[in-house]
């Protein structure tokens, strides 16, 4: 269901719904492209479009499961801050940072699924904040990156 179905809907609804429009469309940033097209450098940061999905899959982790699940980065395993989470290593695959990404969102789905959004969490390092704030924080990240995505599969593609 995308966001366009769901113009009436309750908050929840809405703002799930445009969630999922956004983990589908990063996803769809590699469709059909190379291993070599996917981890091709095209900025002076390490922004691919693969480690893109690396970083957006990191950063839901960080906000469903550390941020409202209450688990450190430490005890998920996660580096420690976002520009390490776009580095790429050498058994990063297309399928292997999709199913890692689909796997986080699955988790995410199960950790939020019977909080309301006016739940406060806790596990933030800066301290609690509503669901509803993490919701709008992921969207937010999602649509950015998105953008970025976009712009770097219309390079890849051209060149």
């Amino acid at each position: 269901m995308g966001s366009f179905d769901v113009p009436l809907e309750d908050g929840r609804t809405q703002l799930e719904a445009f969630v999922e429009e956004h983990r589908a469309a990063i996803e769809a940033a590699l469709d059909g492209l190379s291993e070599d097209q996917a981890r091709r450098r095209l900025v002076p940061s390490a922004t691919t479009l693969l480690g893109l999905l690396k970083h957006v899959t990191w950063m839901q982790r960080v906000w469903f499961e550390e941020c409202v699940g209450g688990t450190s980065r430490r005890e998920l395993g996660l580096v420690g801050n976002p520009d390490e989470s776009f580095r790429l290593s050498d058994d990063d695959t297309v399928a292997s940072v999709t199913a890692a990404h689909r796997e986080a969102c699955a988790t995410a789905r199960a950790a939020v699924a019977d909080l309301p959004l006016d739940a406060v969490v806790t596990g933030h390092r800066t301290g609690p904040r509503t669901l509803h704030w993490v919701y709008l924080q992921v969207l937010r990240e999602l649509a950015q990156h998105c953008g970025h995505a976009d712009i770097l599969r219309e390079q890849v593609l051209a060149g």
